[in-house]
């Protein structure tokens, strides 16, 4: 039992009574009244100090020194010697004849009591790449919606119920080598919104001096699409996805999932979606330019931006540019300039930048002609009324040969020449 080191009837307060007694002469019913005990009890103490000194004060463990029932040391190494053959508590019982209750106590006494620790402890598995951009892992954390003001994280009660409010879904980017985050509420995790989601993020980072070179992905139904595979390539990037039941392989942006839940999602009492997803840049903002991060020596991932890119140069000047704001892409376009602006974002997202035959001020497309019209034809990319840009004319009319692409989009498959 641990007490108090100033305890008055713990080790020292027994000290000073047993030291009125026997050094001092006191009286001994007058020095264990003085403590607060009882003559009986304050004479065990001074027989003990007298004996063994300071130790003798200690206090001693109340359990008997002998057991009459207790199990057979040769039966526990029995016990050990079955555990580790990986057979269960129920099993061992059965076979050696004992309660099952005693085989559990005896297996949770001997660190044995799950089979995982049979197993030799996974040595951890950290690495961190050397360039800004290597590598981005991509994450989903889906959120309820909020609609009635906080609920029960906040308040505690689990009296309101918000069936069928729906889900938001978190689309998080973190950068293996500065820790560098972006991060979306969006309104689904599909193959075309995580391909647009991809496509902004690459931006982003671009926007900051980073190329991005390969992501890191889980096994979503997003991430295996065909459409998510072509935008990578279209984009030059190695998609990279973890293995099956292996969420630690992308365990950056795991952390920073449970950093974002605690900081921004869970971090404040919000009265509707809208209110949190406002506060998202504000929080981002925070994370990525003044927030120390333990993996960087207490420093932000800007500094460590700052100091792996010369291009953003002095942190201080680049915090201005580093506001993200949370939008959401879950209503349509206003005219056509910002359809052709945003298609990217609102259609599959299959070009990584746009091609001169499409005029929408990008720069010009360094892949084949064939691949260049395939991902921009209007068909393919638009994906709902909203999305398809105006035109005066068919798609024959533009210069499109459709019957050359929809046999190659029916194998799915892309070819080069």
């Amino acid at each position: 039992m641990k007490l108090h080191a100033n305890a008055p009837l713990g080790p020292k307060g027994r000290a000073i009574m047993v030291r009125r007694i026997v050094e001092e002469g006191r009286p001994l019913m007058e020095a264990a009244e003085a403590a607060g005990m009882s003559g009986r009890r304050a004479a065990v103490w001074s027989r003990r100090y007298r004996a063994q000194g300071e130790v003798g004060l200690q206090d001693r463990s109340s359990a008997p020194k002998m057991v009459a029932n207790r199990t057979d040391e040769r039966r526990i190494e029995a016990i050990a010697a079955l555990r580790r053959v990986r057979m269960t508590g129920a099993e061992i019982a059965e076979v050696l004849g004992m309660a099952p209750s005693t085989v559990s106590g005896i297996l949770t006494r001997i660190g044995l009591g799950k089979l995982s620790r049979l197993e030799p402890p996974e040595p951890a598995n950290r690495y961190e790449r050397k360039r800004a951009g290597e590598l981005l892992h991509i994450d989903v954390k889906k959120l309820v919606r909020i609609d009635r003001g906080a609920g029960h994280r906040m308040t505690g009660k689990r009296t309101k119920h918000a069936r069928g409010i729906g889900w938001e879904f978190v689309h998080v980017c973190v950068d293996d080598a500065t820790r560098l985050a972006y991060v979306e509420v969006l309104a689904d995790e599909k193959a075309t919104t995580a391909v647009g989601f991809l496509r902004r993020a690459a931006a982003y980072y671009r926007g900051h001096g980073i190329e991005v070179e390969e992501v890191m992905t889980d096994n979503g139904p997003a991430y295996i699409s065909f459409a998510h595979a072509i935008a990578c390539r279209a984009m030059g990037l190695r998609h990279i996805r973890t293995r099956p039941y292996r969420p630690r392989t992308n365990g950056k942006a795991e952390r920073f999932i449970r950093t974002m839940l605690g900081g921004w999602a869970y971090g404040a009492i919000y009265a509707n979606s809208a209110e949190r997803t406002a506060a998202l840049s504000g929080w981002l903002e925070f994370y990525n330019w003044r927030r120390p991060h333990g993996s960087l020596a207490k420093r932000p991932p800007g500094a460590r931006l700052a100091e792996l890119n010369n291009v953003l140069g002095d942190i201080a000047s680049a915090a201005p540019n580093a506001r993200v704001v949370a939008r959401s892409f879950s209503s349509p376009p206003e005219n056509d300039h910002e359809r052709r602006a945003n298609r990217h974002t609102y259609g599959t997202g299959l070009t990584g930048t746009c091609c001169t035959s499409f005029r929408c001020g990008r720069q010009p497309d360094p892949r084949p002609a064939r691949i260049r019209r395939m991902c921009c034809l209007p068909f393919f990319t638009a994906r709902s009324k909203h999305d398809r840009p105006k035109s005066s004319g068919s798609v024959e009319s533009q210069g499109w040969n459709v019957g050359e692409f929809q046999p190659l989009f029916a194998r799915n498959e892309v070819r080069e020449h």
